[in-house]
């Protein structure tokens, strides 16, 4: 699979990284100044681990699409490509000559995604796409944090992943359709649509008439107790989500008699009368280490856990086993770690092959697939259309 990657922050190329880790062929297009994560904090002169993050195992172009032979390079790319990804406010690809329509016409096959903030048509179609406006709109800081507080963001930018996650299938989905009849079609989606999409249980428990859905803090809306607990040095996480686990909990806890209490008969009862549960829960767990209790608690078949931060996640034996901890090789960062794929196919296993294509650096080498000999190469970087590699 070829796929042309005219996105730029995290949505898009987000998208078009995991199609690379499985093999894809992913051409980044870049304005002259660069994506802007480029900009973010690192060692400088275009380079950043915010963008090594999120464009390894791509090749990388520099190309102006404000120059005529600029367009006209990425049409080519696009006739030549499986996918074409951008994520540009609707109408501005159109404006450039490389809306879907243009593109189609000369590459039926061509599978077009576009990601933005509110999706290609609606009211709210022309605004910009930020991933804390989306979480604002579909309702996840409204259900985030503790009740009683200002509103909360999630602490991951998940709409613009969870975008970029959806993008991800549906173009899979329509390259298997494109393998049975040739034909190519447009993907529309957004952060926005995201974000609601991941509210299941927030839907669920609205149209079920239990009202509007309110924060919890770690508590789970449908089952407890199932939240983080305080113990004597800390919180542990706590998940007894049906029967069986909160009767071993009870067990474990040296508290039978909870069992046979009324108010926490059931699951629905417990999440009703989660306020008294939790601090008897606690009143014992507080009087010892939470080393203590986790121990305890996985000897009794309670599902638990410690809170980590991510010095201590990446040190944690099994996410280093599992190969969520991966390094290459950056020509200007040196040896680079990498959060490693998480998913493991047996038979097309998804790798890290190359970093992060610094700025301009395939540009040549691509242009001459294309056909374009060295002097055209060269004239097209002295007009402004697209800009090599320093060392060219």
């Amino acid at each position: 699979m070829t796929v042309i990657d005219c996105s730029q922050v995290m949505a898009g190329p987000f998208c078009t990284m995991l199609l690379a880790d499985l093999g894809a062929d992913v051409i980044k297009v870049e304005p002259p100044s660069g994506d802007s994560t480029r900009q973010m904090p690192g060692p400088g002169g275009g380079e950043s681990p915010s963008y090594w993050a999120l464009n390894r195992n791509k090749r990388g172009m520099v190309i102006n699409l404000k120059h005529q032979a600029g367009v006209e390079i990425v049409r080519t790319l696009a006739a030549t490509a499986d996918v074409f990804v951008e994520n540009f406010r609707p109408g501005v690809m159109d404006s450039l000559g490389l809306g879907y329509p243009v593109l189609a016409a000369q590459h039926r096959g061509l599978i077009y995604a576009s990601i933005s903030g509110f999706g290609q048509h609606g009211p709210y179609a022309a605004r910009g796409g930020f991933d804390l406006v989306a979480q604002g709109m579909s309702g996840i800081m409204s259900v985030t944090g503790d009740a009683g507080l200002p509103p909360m963001k999630c602490g991951l930018p998940i709409t613009d992943l969870g975008a970029g996650l959806f993008a991800t299938y549906a173009i899979l989905a329509a390259y298997a359709y494109r393998q049975r009849t040739g034909e190519g079609q447009h993907i529309d989606t957004s952060l926005l649509e995201a974000g609601i999409a991941l509210s299941v249980w927030e839907a669920a428990e609205y149209w079920s008439g239990r009202g509007i859905p309110q924060p919890m803090g770690s508590a789970h809306r449908m089952s407890g107790p199932y939240q983080a607990i305080r113990c004597a040095d800390g919180y542990i996480t706590l998940g007894a989500a049906s029967q069986r686990t909160w009767e071993r909990l009870c067990q474990a806890l040296g508290r039978a008699e909870l069992i046979t209490r009324p108010e926490f008969a059931t699951d629905g009862d417990r999440v009703r009368h989660r306020r008294e549960l939790v601090p008897l829960i606690e009143e014992i767990t507080r009087a010892k280490p939470m080393q203590h209790w986790l121990d305890m608690l996985e000897d009794a078949g309670v599902p638990c856990g410690p809170i980590l931060n991510y010095a201590q996640v990446f040190d944690d034996p099994h996410v280093r086993h599992r190969g969520m901890v991966q390094q290459l090789d950056h020509p200007v960062g040196g040896r680079i770690n990498q959060l490693g794929p998480p998913v493991k196919l047996s038979a097309t296993p998804a790798r890290l092959r190359r970093p992060a294509p610094t700025f301009g650096q395939h540009t040549a080498e691509i242009l001459a697939e294309l056909g374009y000999d060295g002097a055209t190469v060269n004239r097209l970087a002295a007009e402004g259309a697209v800009v090599l590699r320093h060392s060219e």
